[in-house]
């Protein structure tokens, strides 16, 4: 054994062999991960990136109920965990550790003596809930702890209990349940409920009622008042009303319900609500776009929205007893989430996202200011230097406009530059300017083009559009594809022949699609836990989300609709993919199951195209933890080098 060491150490001092050794490490994957026709990865290249792996981001959870204090969710060790900040730029003290990531938490709302938060296993989003003690460090289990959903907690107006929806009776239907975090065993169910889109918005000022939403698609839902007591219900609005109806709050006084909703309107608007009569005044006719989040402050004098702005956000302050709307200023432009107010009214906590910084959170004061709480690292990047995204247009084959945002090539990049077409997933979804994390390295180190572009079926654009994709029209939107196609080639500084389409979930239906039909038009796809069969999809989804599904995409019992998923199956077109596949997978998905990869990697195999499959064992829709994400991010680099640039990127 000394001989051995004492050999390796000459070997190191000798001139030249540092370097070579370097250059002959490889990266292999952990062992979640399963990686096949996957060239070698080279060592150097994790060096070469690391900058590019390492930023954090920072997402508001809770306010502490008694200190100006709150919790959040970021990243210091392998996955996503609870921290509690104590004050603006304080330390991040994390408070759950834990090998899977941590979802939501918040304190319970009269001392703040334990925090409830979710967590999974291994991706497979059967969320538990769980009671934290921060002094002691004990951790409760407070749901079944099996194969179920479990969202929430709404506290109620006293601060003992919290309600909370569940698949727990049969795995499909969600039911509302009441608990005592402090007596779990005591829980009860409030109401059994058919469907598995049921959530809990609001409870009564007196927490005798509960508001609660029925979600059926996009573009209908149903609020519904649920006596507490005895579980039973009444309708809110009209059930058989194509209409979207967002969140609902009680003005401190129960004289009015705060929601938003697209009744009458193209985008989603703030009214109030009388209870009785159930009238609503719209608030915010003004203002064409979604209202996508609010919340009323305790004492219901001022209400802080956020708008969608063709994908920008803006933040806006209500005055209920005037009806005066004011904008906030020094809000960074970008996209906002997680609006609360502390429970004394005093501030307001939000979290932004930009092009240049990555998600951190920001208080909105008494006084109007607005205050960093939070700054999270780049890893070492100069946002100075990162690509700021263009909203783009281009007419698709019926003359529908469609937009997106386009990152161009990074500066000192010449000549007509590669594009990679990201499609969102959803469909129900819309790409916006957020930080681009890894991908700013293919935009300032390879030189390439980003296009994130919003078809017919994002949201965002007003009801109308979000349903022009739906049932047998779904073809429709892999066609704005190719008329995205056509407008890069009008374009002096993109290459129409150097294409690569991605996209993650529906937008893997997407990149699978746009294989086929565009075979001849790209250089390669990578498909992202992507549908390849809506027939079998919707078969082997999970049962809670089934019919909600349906809604969008079509029921395979309908025979007209099953023939129409075996005719447009990106499955059955396979043997027209003949440019390189790379298909990334978890094995615990319970949206897209593994079964949409395996059937595609093997059926595109048969063509003899190259095929590159990555799938993790260990994570569900998309990998979450940090090590999964970087040899994924590897891999990528690799075929987009290898298959996008040959191996040139100038």
């Amino acid at each position: 054994m000394f001989r051995t060491c004492l050999l390796t150490l000459l070997v190191a001092m000798l001139p030249g062999i540092p370097s070579v050794m370097a250059q002959t490490a490889l990266i292999r994957p952990n062992e979640n991960l399963v990686a096949e026709g996957i060239p070698e990865i080279p060592a150097v290249l994790a060096e070469k990136v690391q900058r590019y792996t390492e930023s954090r981001s920072a997402s508001f959870a809770a306010w502490h109920p008694q200190r100006r204090e709150m919790l959040i969710s970021t990243r210091f060790g392998n996955t996503p965990q609870i921290h509690e900040v104590r004050l603006p730029g304080g330390a991040r003290r994390q408070l759950t550790f834990y090998a899977e990531p941590v979802g939501g938490a918040s304190w319970e709302p009269r001392e703040g003596r334990f925090f409830v938060f979710s967590r999974d296993a291994g991706g497979n989003e059967f969320s538990q809930l769980y009671r934290r003690d921060p002094v002691s460090g004990e951790t409760v289990l407070l749901t079944d702890g099996g194969r179920s959903q479990n969202s929430g907690p709404l506290w109620n107006r006293a601060g003992t209990h919290f309600a909370w929806a569940t698949t727990r009776r049969n795995g499909t239907d969600r039911d509302l349940w009441l608990m005592d975090p402090l007596h779990p065993e005591q829980a009860r169910a409030i109401a059994e409920l058919q469907g598995g889109g049921w959530s809990a918005l609001d409870w009564s000022p007196d927490d005798r009622k509960l508001v609660a939403r029925q979600y059926l698609s996009v573009n209908q839902s149903v609020l519904w008042l649920l006596d507490v007591a005895t579980g039973v219900k009444q309708a809110l609005t009209d059930a058989a009303e194509q209409v979207a109806w967002g969140g609902v709050e009680y003005a401190p006084d129960g004289t009015a319900l705060y929601l938003t909703g697209d009744q009458g309107s193209e985008f989603r608007r703030l009214g109030r609500m009388h209870p009785e009569t159930r009238e609503i005044q719209w608030l915010t006719t003004a203002i064409p776009w979604d209202v996508e989040a609010f919340d009323l402050s305790p004492d219901g004098r001022q209400l802080l929205f956020e708008t969608n702005e063709a994908g920008v956000s803006k933040l806006r302050l209500l005055l209920t007893e005037s009806g005066e709307i004011r904008e906030v200023a020094g809000v960074p432009a970008g996209v906002i989430g997680g609006l609360e107010w502390h429970r004394d009214g005093s501030a307001a906590a939000f979290s932004v996202s930009s092009a240049k910084s990555t998600s951190d959170v920001y208080v909105l004061l008494s006084d109007g200011r607005v205050e960093r709480w939070t700054e999270s690292e780049l890893g070492g990047l100069n946002p100075d230097v990162l690509v700021e995204p263009e909203l783009v247009r281009w007419k698709s084959f019926d003359g529908l406009e469609i937009s997106g945002f386009l990152y161009r090539a990074g500066a000192g990049f010449g000549g007509r530059r590669p594009v990679i077409i990201n499609i969102h997933g959803g469909p129900e979804g819309q790409s916006r300017p957020i930080f681009q994390a890894r991908n700013n390295y293919y935009m300032n180190e390879l030189g390439v083009a980003m296009i994130y572009p919003n078809v017919r079926g994002s949201t965002g654009y007003g009801k109308t559009f979000v349903a022009l994709d739906n049932g047998l029209r779904r073809e429709d939107s892999v066609r704005d594809i190719g008329a995205l196609l056509d407008w890069i080639a009008t374009q002096p500084d993109l290459d129409p022949q150097r294409v690569m389409v991605t996209g993650g979930s529906y937008g893997g239906y997407m990149t699978l699609a746009c294989a086929f039909h565009y075979n001849d038009r790209i250089r390669c796809a990578l498909d992202v836990v992507g549908i390849s069969h809506f027939g079998t999809f919707l078969k082997n989804t999970e049962s809670y989300r089934r019919d909600l599904r349906r809604v969008e995409y079509g029921d395979e019992r309908d025979p007209r609709l099953a023939s129409f998923f075996e005719e447009m199956a990106p499955l059955n077109n396979a043997g027209r993919i003949q440019k390189p596949l790379f298909v990334v997978q978890g094995a615990n998905d319970p949206r897209v199951p593994l079964s949409e990869a395996e059937q595609i990697v093997a059926r595109v195999r048969q063509n003899g195209t190259a095929v590159w499959y990555l799938m993790a064992k260990d994570e569900g829709h998309g990998f979450r933890k940090k090590n999964n994400a970087d040899f994924q991010f590897y891999a990528t680099i690799q075929f987009v080098q290898q298959h996008l640039l040959g191996g040139d990127s100038k």
